[in-house]
This record gives structure tokens, sequence and C-alpha cells, in this order.
């Protein structure tokens, strides 16, 4: 399993490139952020410095979305960025949530993300595109390689990530919602001819490593309820369109992901992301913990090889909470090894 490190571009950007140089010492494989023009800063310039502060990670937004940049634009930062840095970026996109509602906008079509995949793909992997009635392409651009990952919840969403997606990022690590996601997707891949191994599998969430304590998880918990609140906004569109429902049916959602929200009253973007804030009062403990990685470094190691057994391929921690530098030292130096294959000098 790699690991992946979640960053909000709040300033100053230099604890931003702080945290990433951090995770790529402590053997994270990927460093995301936040895209929120107006809630944080400008990712891009970020990414930029991080991946000139760093050598192996590789680089991306958590995520992107269509409506926020012209396409052609996005991926020249992309097919830009990997002729100076080595084809260290990858794209993680969806149809847009806090960049596009803060300006009183709405998340994108699937239709339009899935054409703003197929432009911003062909173009940041140096080949030609049609896009606005013109064949376009990058004369300057020669041997990009990008991925396009795909975050998604609903049953279309999830099949147009099995259709098209490189990578399919699920913002929360309930096990039985995961294995019914990642099914979703597989079998969506394979219905148009994909290899349903060829797609990546990232799972996100909020990770507290604590002393094993009941107090130490209780602090856990409401540093990361918030992140219950942001799922919520995602979940509130797929009540919307397909009501809540049991996973048998065949375009349903699985109750697990959806009954919580019965209690959802508003959300307030200006704290977005933050922990501590005032509108996830309604999220659970036991969400908070089905959701999140809280606890020991046991019980992180042992919901990960879960995870892990389910098909999953990363796990990207959600850094917003008041224990950023020790969780990367945790992971590093503790959990991570665990997880990964034991090789020894003489056998």
């Amino acid at each position: 399993m790699d690991f992946g490190v979640v960053l909000q571009t709040n300033p100053p950007a230099s604890r931003t490139v702080h945290l990433a140089t951090l995770a790529e010492q402590f053997g994270f494989s990927h460093v995301w952020t936040f895209d929120s023009h107006l809630l944080w800063q400008e990712p891009y310039v970020i990414h930029s410095a991080i991946l000139n502060a760093t050598k192996r990670v590789k680089v991306g937004p958590f995520v992107t979305n269509p409506a926020t940049r012209d396409w052609t634009v996005t991926a020249s930062v992309f097919a830009t960025l990997n002729e100076m840095y080595g084809n260290r970026t990858v794209c993680g996109i969806g149809r847009g949530d806090s960049s596009v509602r803060v300006t009183n906008g709405e998340p994108t079509t699937l239709k339009i993300l899935r054409e703003s995949i197929q432009v911003i793909r062909e173009l940041a992997n140096s080949r030609s595109v049609e896009y606005n009635g013109a064949t376009l392409r990058f004369p300057w651009s020669v041997g990009s390689s990008l991925e396009m990952w795909v975050a998604a919840y609903g049953p279309l969403a999830l099949k147009l990530t099995g259709e098209v997606a490189d990578g399919f990022i699920l913002q929360l690590a309930d096990p039985d919602i995961t294995e019914w996601m990642i099914a979703t997707v597989r079998s969506a891949a394979a219905n148009v001819g994909r290899n349903p191994d060829d797609i990546t599998i990232c799972v996100a969430a909020p990770a507290y490593v604590t002393d094993g304590s009941d107090a130490g998880l209780a602090h856990a918990r409401e540093q990361s309820r918030w992140f219950g609140g942001m799922v919520g906004n995602h979940v509130a569109d797929i009540v919307a369109k397909y009501g809540t429902g049991s996973a048998g049916s065949n375009r349903a959602v699985p109750r697990a992901l959806t009954d919580y929200i019965a209690g959802r009253e508003s959300y307030d973007y200006n704290e977005h992301g933050r922990a501590g804030n005032t509108h996830a009062a309604f999220v659970p403990d036991e969400i908070v913990d089905r959701f999140c990685v809280l606890g020991s470094p046991a019980d992180h190691a042992d919901k990960l090889q879960r995870l892990q057994a389910l098909g999953v391929d990363q796990f990207a921690i959600y850094l917003q909470h008041d224990n950023k530098e020790e969780t990367l030292r945790a992971y590093g130096e503790t959990i991570i090894p665990f997880l990964r294959e034991t090789v020894t000098a003489k056998s």
C-alpha cells in the first residue's frame, strides 16, 4: 500500500511546503492539496514549490473540477510541471464542491466531467485532442505523463470512474462502504472492456494517532468530526437524486452512507475542512470512527490492513488537525513500515 497526505494551502505557503517535505522524508509517495481558490491559496503555484523542494513524491489537487478553470489551462499547468520536474504530477478531479459553491455555482454534470477528463488527459500526455471545434496540442510538450483520478460517491459517478479513470478517489475509510464502491467501479470497468485492476484505488480520510486511551480517542474524534460534515455535502446530493435505500437494489446507495445526514441542517463553507467547525455537530461518534482512521498505531494498522484486503492501493491522510507532524512521524516510523512487505538481508 502507498501512502499520501492531503494538505490545505493555508498561508504561509512555506508551511505547506515544509509538511510536504516531511511527508517525503517519512516515506509518503503522494502529496495532495485542496483546490479551492477563494478559501485557500492557489495550489498549483505551491505545487511547483513542493516539487522543487522534493525528489520523489507525486503532487496533485485533491480535487480540482471542470468549472473553475479552462480545461486547456489545467492541462498546460500539468504539462509544464512535468517538463520542469519529470512527470511527478497526478490530477484528482470531481464535479466540484467548495470551489464552485462558494461562488454560488453548482457542481458540473457528469457529461462535462467526462469531457474535461478527456481534454486534460490528452493534452497533458503530449497528445492532440478535439476541443471547441478545433484540434489542439501543446507544441512544446514532449513525453509528459498524467493520470486522471476521479473522486466519486454516487452510482453514476462511480460508473463514469470505472469507464474512464486511471484512479478512483474515495473520501472515507469505512470498509463496508469501500467494498461496495470498489465493486461498483470495477464492474463498470469490466462492462466496457477495461481491466478493473488497472484502476488505482485511493481511500482518503483523516488519520489521528493516539496513545490508545479513551481521552485520546475522544480528542481525535473532535479533531476529525469535520470530515463527516464535508462528506455530508456529497451525500446530500446523492440522497436528493436517489433517495435512501439498501445496497441490494440496482442503483441504490448503501444506507450506511446515507442515513447519518438526517440531522444535517446547514453547512458553512467558511469553516470547510476545519477542525472544530460549528456545522458538524450532527455527525455521530460512530460515523467519525467509521469514516476516519483513529486510535493507536495498532488500530491504524488493523483498519488499513482491512482496506488493503479490499483492494485499496493508497491511503491518503487528511492532515487537518492539531497533530500534523506527529501523525507523519508515527506513520513514517511505525505504521508504513508495518504495512510494507518485509525484505530481509539474509534468509
